[in-house]
């Protein structure tokens, strides 16, 4: 089995006076993440609020805790979004129990559960996100030199776990992730009103990972009006299926500053959207995935709210700019350690950067070990 990093974080929150959440897209690992933890733990009492006979009995417990927690110390609802006021009922319950009782509780849909849950927890809970798989996890898992063998898989396939522990299978299992249960939270959620479309935005974001997002170009392509394009696709990233990067400035005239990229949490989803198969070595897009793969797997395991990317109006641009304690790192991401790139002089003597590197296949690695110090993990 592949240990993933968020294990031993739950592990040490166990018997604390505090809730654990557990927030991730279906099929991430989060069931069995929290199987693995109390695989050896009796005094758990386990729902899972998406089955409708788990479902009306938590609706009982609710009613009578006391019934249904003699002799429980741990309680795990897993898909809980799926509860009605979710957050009010966990609050009660925590605030009556929490000294001989510990909640922990999975959402796959930020918007639903997280927005019902964090103002009635806020300074209960201990809150996670749980992400596809990571190449850490995997360098772990089999060692750092056979995981980067594989990063042209991975650039096809991404990181899922079914996908991962399926190696021929790959494209039925993203079939089967991209077709149905993607869309399972995101499609119920009220304020779609054109469901239709919600897999029409994905395919064009897909088509434009590493570019600035026009929300003009997008609204006239899907015949929608740019507030409801911004609000399907502020959805989209609640549903931890994209996310964005924002532009980094000190206010220059010269440089952007409102506009932002997206980019794909997993590209195996990514390529399942848009039916494209062929081997890296064909593909036009081949720069563009690998500069998404490495900016997401920091997105998933650092601390996002200092990575940025830089593009002035002459379209001097760097992919990817790290912040920390005012220092700043530039890295340019190309796929090809023989492609010719270089950090914009421009950049250099406005921001004086400590770290300006050129990111490529053979040392992706080494930006991955030396963000370690910011890592979530």
């Amino acid at each position: 089995m592949i240990e993933r990093k968020l294990e031993n974080i739950i592990r040490r929150r166990l018997g604390t006076d505090m809730a654990i959440m557990v927030f991730g897209a279906r099929q991430t690992g989060k069931t069995t993440l929290l199987e693995t933890v109390f695989e050896y733990i009796d005094d758990v009492l386990w729902f899972n609020a998406d089955d409708s006979e788990d479902l009306q009995r938590l609706n009982a417990l609710f009613d009578d805790p006391e019934y249904f927690l003699d002799g429980i110390r741990y309680l795990v609802i897993d898909e809980a979004q799926a509860i009605e006021n979710v957050g009010r009922k966990l609050k009660v319950l925590h605030d009556k129990y929490k000294h001989r009782l510990q909640i922990i509780a999975t959402g796959s849909s930020s918007f639903d559960l997280a927005n019902k849950v964090n103002e009635p927890m806020t300074g209960r809970k201990w809150e996670y996100h749980m992400h596809p798989l990571t190449f850490s996890e995997m360098c772990d898992h089999h060692g750092a030199e056979t995981e980067k063998s594989l990063l042209k898989r991975r650039l096809l396939y991404g990181y899922y776990p079914n996908v991962v522990t399926h190696v021929g299978d790959e494209r039925e299992v993203l079939a089967g992730l991209s077709n149905s249960t993607l869309y399972k939270d995101v499609l119920k959620f009220s304020e779609i009103r054109h469901a239709d479309k919600i897999a029409d935005l994905l395919k064009a974001l897909a088509h434009q990972i590493g570019r600035l997002v026009d929300y003009a170009e997008l609204a006239t392509l899907l015949d929608l009006d740019q507030k409801t394009v911004r609000k399907y696709i502020r959805i989209l990233e609640q549903a931890f299926i994209i996310f964005k990067l924002k532009p980094y400035s000190r206010n220059a005239r010269n440089e952007i500053k409102s506009k932002h990229k997206i980019y794909f949490y997993d590209l195996g989803i990514r390529n399942a959207l848009i039916g494209d198969w062929r081997s890296i070595n064909e593909r036009d897009d081949a720069g563009h995935m690998f500069e998404n793969y490495v900016i997401a797997e920091l997105k998933k395991t650092q601390k996002w709210e200092n990575y940025y990317f830089w593009r002035d109006k002459k379209q001097q641009e760097i992919d990817l700019i790290q912040e920390v304690s005012g220092a700043v790192n530039a890295y340019e991401i190309k796929l090809s350690p023989k492609a010719k790139a270089k950090i914009p002089s421009s950049f250099i003597m406005r921001y004086a950067p400590k770290t300006a590197k050129i990111v490529n296949s053979s040392n992706f690695d080494e930006l991955m070990a030396f963000s370690s110090a910011n890592t979530l993990f």
